[in-house]
């Protein structure tokens, strides 16, 4: 307190300082502080990060470099160009998707997809292609976990309907084929791994087509002997080659003839079989 009439003559009190403490190089986020007072016991001080310790652990010796939005694009990038050829459009797409290489030539090398871009003669969605790729691309070089692309996409619908590809496979839109082929590559770099059928579900598959492939061959069989008077003709090797013919235009020669299609994995697969509907492509029943 300052006396009445006199001067303000009072001193603070003064703290030691030591010229180390002042030129304290923070090199890393600054996750949370705290205030040290002169009375307490011991002032806190500034220790190294425990996830930099395991980072460092990790690899020893090494900067592991992740996928983010500051990593500056090299000049030569490796990438594959995929081609969409649609009945709702007039001329095709091209889609072509870059990947840039992280720590190349060591154990925790990664390639990653970089940018994608998509070029046709077609100029009538011009605007929202370019709106469309230039987000995508954002998106894969902000990093961590973008395969949630490939659903977004795919669950796409043209209010015109869909179309077949070759092999059987029904495309609900031009964005959901966008969304097949990123899965495609993803699939390629090793980001998505398809999901492998178990022994039992491979050999009830190879037993159902087996079944249905050796009866379908027997109708085949009886069909052309009432057409010819009883004569056969055609052997069954022949027969064979008319029925493989047959399939080649409605589902590529990969399924049968006759097969329809399946809700799961979008592919004319699906043949019925005793009563029971079964997909010979991802092994889906409706039997269980």
């Amino acid at each position: 307190m300052i006396p009445r009439g006199g001067a303000a003559n009072v001193v603070p009190p003064v703290f030691p300082i030591q010229a180390s403490d002042m030129t304290i190089k923070i090199s890393r986020k600054i996750k949370g502080y705290s205030v040290a007072k002169p009375d307490d016991a011991k002032a806190p001080t500034l220790g190294p990060d425990p996830v930099d310790a395991i980072e460092v652990a990790r690899s020893p010796g090494a900067e592991v470099i992740q996928m983010h939005e500051k990593v500056e694009r090299p000049e030569v990038l490796i990438g594959a160009t995929y081609k969409i050829r649609s009945p709702l459009v007039e001329h095709a797409m091209y889609v072509t998707i870059n990947d840039i290489v992280l720590n190349q030539g060591t154990e925790h090398e990664l390639r990653r997809p970089f940018e994608i871009f998509i070029n046709s003669k077609n100029m009538d969605h011009f605007q929202w292609i370019v709106a469309l790729t230039r987000i995508m691309s954002a998106v894969f070089r902000k990093g961590g976990d973008v395969t949630f692309i490939v659903e977004e996409l795919r669950a796409v619908f043209d209010p015109r309907g869909g179309y077949f590809k070759a092999g059987g496979v029904y495309m609900p839109s031009i964005v959901a084929e966008l969304g097949a082929i990123v899965e495609q590559h993803l699939k390629m770099i090793g980001l998505l791994h398809d999901p492998e059928l178990g022994p039992e579900q491979r050999k009830l598959i190879a037993e159902k087509r087996a079944a249905y492939e050796g009866r379908a061959k027997k109708k085949s069989e009886i069909s052309t002997a009432g057409e010819m008077g009883g004569a056969m003709v055609e052997t069954a090797a022949a027969a064979d080659e008319s029925a493989d013919s047959v399939a080649a235009p409605e589902s590529g020669g990969t399924f049968p003839p006759g097969a329809t299609l399946c809700h799961k994995c979008n592919t004319s697969a699906v043949i019925s079989m005793d009563g029971c509907a079964t997909c010979l492509n991802c092994g889906y029943s409706k039997c269980g």
